[in-house]
């Protein structure tokens, strides 16, 4: 006790003394106001911090002067989302895939048309007009077999030549037929094609065959042209009649004018992707219709990949057929005694065909890239190629009509235009030099037309389109295709990347994936369909090349080479103009949502069998999100119309190429409320069933019993 009041004393004499020190007459200091601060509060403040508040207090700062500095301070700091574009992203699985032999077809052969039996001056046009000395392997084996008069069945890779296969034989039987062909006569040929591009394309070709043979006249009928113009044409005559099916079937119950009497021809081509987008009724609305006025023709079924559905058609259309597979050798397709013969032998035929044949001068590359950085390295890659390195020609493959929309005016605006593509220091090359375009189903026919002839002209350029452009077209000097969403069957993924390495030419694809669906690489392998890993770090390095990406921080060295953590900002830099532009307005952000919407409907109709690999429950939502421009999982995808809900307008909204069933949207709006949907509301659900019920049992209160 004693030692602590002797403490209590020594401490109140060291007060006074410090208090006599800090006055220079020995008076009590005179206390100043002031206006206390955090400091003063703070526990364990120093009597340096305690100064410099009071120094600080006695000249304040101006707010404006405050502010003013704060700026300057962001503007020498930029601010960057670096959110997590590169953290919680899933493992990139290693690809094993095994080495297979795929099965090739020789293109060209040594022989020259004229070594067939045709028409001089339909020699002379083919060397001359359509620049082609020698025959393709599937024209060396099909023009004699059609100029006999046989019926054929015929399946060859894609970009070998098929057109002509059958077109040469058509005209040189109709300009040698002893009593000549008038106008008025109307259709000696019908040729059906499943796009209306590909109707155009058949036509072009046709319309040049027949140059020297002016009195045969060719005509084109497809959906999206006006009637009565089409109605015109047939009231005057068409010889060649090229048209979609369903166009076809709609002058058949409307218009008069129309007659098949003389019909001796009738092709099929891209059989299997008539029947792929439904129109087998329309099909056998045409040929009873054929059959009604004139039974005997010659009849000719085209297609790279033969399935079930076309054998089905060859049995019904073709009389005796020849099979003509330039994968094997010419047979005869025997006729089966009984109805088990006929289901065994079509069996056989589908599994012959498990094996497609791909040119080998395609190179087909796979990248595994995740979720939340597709957009990125889509763009990286475009960019690349279609700028940095030589020009090229590039088609990529979405799976609805809204993506094609959104990522184009994304693209658009981002890559090559604005402002900020003419700012100092970015690369002697502009990325204006890019060229995008658009093709889907939901377009106006005159938009697709010209769309369409525009990139058939370009030497550069980058087209984006769903599986419209699938099938036949021949668009030349495509250098690449990208298939940014995965294809419903190898038989697609086959059609898709026929679009280049046509008739000879070298060309390149690329199949983006999620690692959650790496495993479709083992699928392709299995059908003997060779692919190599392109790695996505080295895809994303190329944005180093572009100074409009670059992370300006003062006092920092210039880089040298390819800094994996440099590439990572300059991505991220590229991922937040993209998200600046969706979040620019309300009106580009609600598109994004409809685009992310159309992607996980399409990825809800992937068939049974694909369905380990492409399951929905197995996307990551946020995650996703991101590669629309979408900084967050939106909220609101389970409050837009399902296919159970009641509309509010008669009108149906347009939609995409392959969601033609409603069964997609009703399973999106299961899923959007399960766990794999981080980021989703689903309380709003809850009190609209709530109060549901509480409407029924009111309802059933007032019934009178």
């Amino acid at each position: 006790m004693a030692a602590g009041v002797g403490m209590r004393g020594l401490g109140r004499q060291s007060g006074a003394l410090k208090r006599k020190l800090q006055s220079p007459h020995g008076n009590p200091p005179v206390k100043r106001k002031r206006k206390l601060s955090v400091n003063t509060f703070r526990k364990g403040a120093t009597e340096a911090d305690r100064r410099e508040e009071a120094s600080s207090s006695q000249k304040p700062v101006p707010k404006k002067q405050l502010t003013d500095k704060q700026n300057e301070s962001q503007k020498s700091r930029p601010f960057i989302k670096t959110s997590s574009l590169f953290k919680n992203n899933p493992d990139i699985p290693e690809i094993h895939r095994k080495e297979v032999q795929q099965v090739q077809e020789n293109v060209f052969t040594t022989d020259s048309f004229s070594q067939l039996d045709l028409h001089p001056h339909l020699v002379s046009t083919i060397n001359t007009v359509l620049n082609m000395c020698s025959m393709t392997s599937v024209q060396k084996q099909t023009i004699p077999v059609l100029l006999q008069g046989r019926d054929a069945l015929v399946r060859s890779q894609t970009g070998s030549g098929k057109t002509l296969a059958y077109g040469i034989p058509l005209v040189q039987s109709l300009q040698g037929m002893e009593s000549k062909i008038q106008r008025s006569d109307g259709p000696y040929a019908l040729v059906l094609v499943p796009t209306r591009e590909l109707a155009l394309q058949s036509f072009d070709t046709i319309q040049k065959l027949l140059k020297p043979f002016t009195w045969i006249v060719p005509g084109v009928l497809m959906g999206g042209e006006k009637r009565k113009s089409e109605k015109a044409r047939l009231r005057k005559g068409i010889n060649i009649l090229i048209s979609t099916p369903g166009r076809l079937v709609d002058h058949i119950k409307s218009t008069e004018c129309i007659h098949f009497r003389r019909t001796q021809w009738l092709i099929i081509d891209e059989a299997d992707r008539i029947l792929d987008l439904g129109f087998e009724k329309d099909v056998a609305v045409i040929l009873n219709a054929l059959n009604a006025e004139r039974e005997t023709r010659q009849n000719v079924l085209l297609s790279a990949t033969l399935t079930e559905g076309v054998t089905r058609l060859a049995d019904i259309s073709l009389n005796d057929p020849v099979s003509i597979s330039i994968a094997d050798e010419i047979q005869k397709l025997p006729e089966p005694a009984s109805q088990t013969d006929r289901e065994a032998s079509r069996s056989s035929n589908c599994m012959e065909q498990e094996n497609f044949a791909v040119p080998d001068t395609l190179q087909q590359y796979v990248m595994v890239v995740p979720s939340k950085l597709r957009l990125v390295t889509l763009a990286a890659f475009i960019l690349q190629k279609c700028k940095f390195e030589k020009r090229h020609k590039m088609i990529i493959f979405f799976s609805s009509c809204e993506q094609v929309e959104f990522y184009h005016e994304l693209l658009v605006k981002v890559l090559s235009g604005g402002s900020e593509s003419e700012q100092a220091g970015h690369s002697s090359l502009s990325s204006a030099s890019l060229q995008f375009l658009r093709l889907h189903g939901n377009m106006e026919q005159e938009e697709r037309t010209e769309a369409f002839q525009e990139f058939l002209k370009s030497k550069t350029g980058i087209l984006l389109c769903t599986d419209v452009a699938a099938r036949g077209l021949d668009l030349p000097q495509v250098t690449w295709i990208v298939q940014y969403n995965a294809p419903a069957s190898p038989a697609e993924y086959i059609h898709r990347i026929g679009r280049t390495a046509r008739i000879g030419c070298r060309g390149s694809s690329l199949l983006v994936l999620a690692p959650s669906e790496a495993e479709y690489v083992s699928l392709l392998a299995s059908h003997k369909i060779n692919v190599s890993e392109l790695k996505m770090e080295k895809v994303l390095a190329s944005l180093m090349k572009d100074n409009r990406f670059k992370l300006h921080r003062p006092g920092r060295k210039k880089s040298c080479g390819k800094n994996p953590q440099e590439v990572r900002e300059r991505a991220t830099v590229l991922q937040t103009k993209f998200e600046n532009h969706v979040h620019s307005s309300e009106k580009n952000v609600q598109w994004a949502k409809k685009a992310l919407q159309s992607f996980l409907c399409a990825y809800t109709t992937y068939p049974k069998e694909l369905r380990h690999i492409f399951h929905i429950k197995s996307l990551h939502l946020g995650h996703m999100a991101k590669s629309f421009g979408l900084r967050d999982a939106p909220q609101n995808l389970t409050a837009l119309p399902t296919a159970g809900s009641k509309r509010k307008t008669k009108a149906r909204p347009k939609r995409s190429d392959l969601l033609r069933k409603t069964h997609g949207k009703r399973c999106l709006a299961e899923i959007l409320r399960s766990e794999y949907s981080s980021g989703m509301d689903t309380a709003g659900a809850k009190v609209k069933k709530k109060k549901k019920r509480k409407q029924r049992k009111a309802g059933n209160q007032q019934i009178p019993t």
